[in-house]
């Protein structure tokens, strides 16, 4: 008898904007991800809960906050003692995978601080050859590090091109020591070799194999574009025309009653040294002044890095309908956090709040359970993830994760599981320490020991143009949201088990 268990199918991306989707955006194409929309439902108000790579991935698989789970920052680690939900789906009887991207740990390992994405085990190819130990809840790995031509290649994405015959694969990527940095926008590689096409091919082997053996899996397919630098092969180099392309600019004074952080970037050459503590790099904190003309060619690449994706997670969907397996697969479709591209004179991720960094793309497909064509403002948090797919495959959810069970509101019978998000951004341990806030209508950041902040009001100034912290006639509303979002810091703490005695 064929096992109705639901099967669960997470694709992310990496820094992709809200609105690089061709159902949202006529100006890019993603004609897979479209489908994946209209056969399912499109949340238009989904945010990461942290505007970096592994706090959020870590959030993903554990049901936790950063503050909560440890990984706080970029240059730390997610601790091996923490709860994954892929040993709940492992301990239920599914198979568990994860291909691609994982960034759970930093790219430098200590004796006290141990990282297995860390040079120079990265690159230790025997090693990945014969790893077949569980990786944070999951059974079985395929991993990669690099984005576009980094010299961080390694892990199983090279032993994978080399198999496939492409022995020179050095040639397309850059050294550490950063020679052989001249591909610029049109990667050489041939796109046979491209990560997109492993993550796929892999993908598509796992499914057939949990298929073939009438196994359920919780598989993560993990892509690793559009993150810069921009750079996409041939024939997907030329498939926009900058020309054609809006490419989003600041407006004239909107900085002005910023914090002064915002303010910096805007010039040539500003000082940040302020906010430097830990003697690590500050993302984003430099000058983000740029050439238009060079941005709308960047934004190219940037859409056609989008597209090349969109076709391979088509691959993947074409595999589910060619097994019959797509009516009992839970399709989750998302990205870490977004991305700046001219929006606010921003061109790099950083501790800037806006819409454009903190929500994502957000689609969920379940044919019969979750309303085709559908299109909802509910509120999502990617730290939601956890307690819902468990929720929908019936196993019990660990009183130590922290989000909320969206299932109800997937499926169309609840309006809203949340009234409120909180993202949170502690990228230095004091001088970049920042929560916002995100209800049906305003967006309150407020920044560890400082007197400066943001107020929006997303109803009324939905660009983020007009900071209403400093207002007068805005105190108290300020002082609503402040004790709203302290309300939601107290909400969110973790109780791992009930009172069960009065003593």
């Amino acid at each position: 008898m064929k096992n109705k268990r639901p099967n669960i199918l997470l694709i992310t991306s990496d820094q992709q904007h809200w609105n690089t989707l061709s159902c949202l955006n006529s100006e890019i194409k993603t004609p897979n991800l479209d489908r994946l929309a209209g056969q399912g439902t499109l949340f238009t108000r989904a945010y990461c809960v942290n505007p970096t790579c592994a706090p959020t991935r870590a959030s993903i698989i554990t049901g936790k906050y950063p503050s909560q789970h440890g990984a706080w920052s970029l240059g730390t680690k997610l601790p091996e003692s923490e709860h994954t939900v892929g040993e709940d789906f492992s301990r239920a009887g599914y198979r568990t995978a994860l291909v691609g991207k994982a960034h759970f740990q930093p790219l430098r390992g200590t004796d006290e601080f141990p990282s297995l994405e860390a040079y120079p085990i990265l690159q230790d190819l025997d090693f990945w050859r014969k790893f077949d130990e569980p990786f944070y809840g999951f059974e079985h790995v395929e991993l990669a590090r690099n984005h576009t031509d980094e010299a961080h290649v390694g892990q199983h994405y090279v032993l994978w091109m080399e198999e496939k015959g492409c022995a020179n694969w050095r040639d397309y990527f850059r050294t550490p020591t950063g020679n052989n940095d001249s591909q610029r926008r049109k990667w050489l590689i041939p796109e046979e070799y491209h990560y997109d096409t492993w993550i796929a091919e892999r993908t598509n082997a796992l499914v057939e194999d949990y298929h073939r053996n009438g196994e359920n899996f919780f598989l993560w397919a993990s892509f690793f574009d559009p993150h810069p630098k921009y750079l996409v092969p041939e024939p997907w180099d030329t498939m926009y025309d900058p020309e054609s392309l809006t490419v989003p600019s600041i407006v004239e004074g909107e900085h002005e009653h910023n914090p002064p952080h915002f303010q910096l970037t805007q010039q040539r050459k500003p000082d940040f040294s302020p906010w430097r503590e830990s003697g690590q790099g500050l993302h984003g904190f430099r000058s983000h002044l740029h050439d238009k003309k060079e941005l709308a060619k960047d934004i190219a690449i940037y859409y056609a890095m989008v597209s090349l994706m969109d076709k391979y997670i088509g691959k993947i969907l074409d595999k589910l309908d060619e097994l019959g397996l797509a009516e009992n697969t839970l399709v989750v479709f998302t990205t870490d956090h977004g991305h700046f591209f001219g929006h606010h004179g921003l061109i790099a991720k950083g501790a800037f709040h806006y819409e454009d960094m903190i929500k994502v793309p957000f689609i969920i497909r379940y044919p019969g359970r979750v309303p085709a064509d559908g299109r909802s403002e509910a509120l999502q948090s990617l730290v939601d993830l956890p307690q819902t797919f468990l929720s929908i495959a019936g196993i019990d959810i660990p009183r130590t994760m922290t989000g909320v069970d969206q299932s109800g509101v997937w499926f169309g019978k609840e309006k809203q599981a949340r009234d409120h998000v909180i993202v949170e951004n502690r990228h230095e341990p004091t001088t970049i320490h920042v929560k916002t806030y995100v209800d049906e209508r305003y967006k309150i950041t407020v920044y560890y020991n400082r007197d400066y902040g943001e107020l929006f009001d997303l109803q009324e100034d939905p660009q983020e143009i007009n900071n209403l912290w400093n207002k007068p006639e805005c105190a108290k509303l300020k002082a609503d949201l402040i004790m709203k979002l302290l309300f939601a810091e107290m909400g969110k703490e973790p109780l791992w088990m009930p009172r069960i005695a009065g003593a």
